[in-house]
């Protein structure tokens, strides 16, 4: 095979391995797609100290080189994560199993203050933030919560009001929007 038949199985079989890891970190394969990352990794050092001439196809074979370091990083950093159990979706899992079991025992769902959920979300996404909670309070959350409902209120015409949390450039804030009738 040639240079540009080798850049373009390298460019698929790359592709391929994004989208196994990304399978692999969704749970919906069982195991890390090893293989294909040494094909990928020899298809990758084939041309390392080879002088491609032909500058488009040279261009390539460095894009895609970059694009496997960044990807191989960020497979890294995810599986460290993983191993010390802080990625979201296993602390969701793990989560889930923590809980008691609420279906063998049927019982009156228990009332929870949509400010207790609200912290304990804000909670959560500065952990996942890599964010210091200690400094951040119930009471605080509760305040900025009752400083923003009658700003909304007022705002829209109506005492509907929901919160949620999101996170905008790694920081997780508090939003309020207008709460649609039932």
């Amino acid at each position: 095979m040639g240079i540009p038949e080798d850049i373009a199985q390298f460019e698929q079989s790359l592709n391929e391995l994004i989208i196994k890891y990304e399978q692999y970190f969704l749970g919906l394969e069982k195991r890390e797609p090893v293989r294909l990352q040494e094909t990928v990794d020899r298809l990758a050092r084939k041309y390392a100290n080879t002088k491609i001439v032909n500058t488009m196809l040279n261009f390539k074979y460095n894009s895609l080189v970059a694009k496997l370091n960044s990807y191989r990083q960020y497979w890294n950093r995810t599986l460290r994560l993983i191993e010390e159990g802080r990625y979201s979706r296993d602390r969701f899992r793990m989560a889930i199993h923590d809980r008691p079991d609420q279906a063998a025992k049927p019982s009156q769902p228990q009332p929870r203050d949509e400010t207790d959920e609200l912290y304990s979300q804000f909670i959560e996404a500065r952990r996942s933030c890599n964010l210091p909670v200690e400094s951040v309070t119930r009471e605080m959350v509760a305040s900025a919560i009752a400083k923003q409902k009658p700003v909304i209120a007022a705002k829209y015409g109506t005492d509907l009001v929901e919160f949620r949390i999101v996170v905008e450039n790694g920081v997780p804030k508090i939003k309020a929007r207008p709460r649609r009738s039932p």
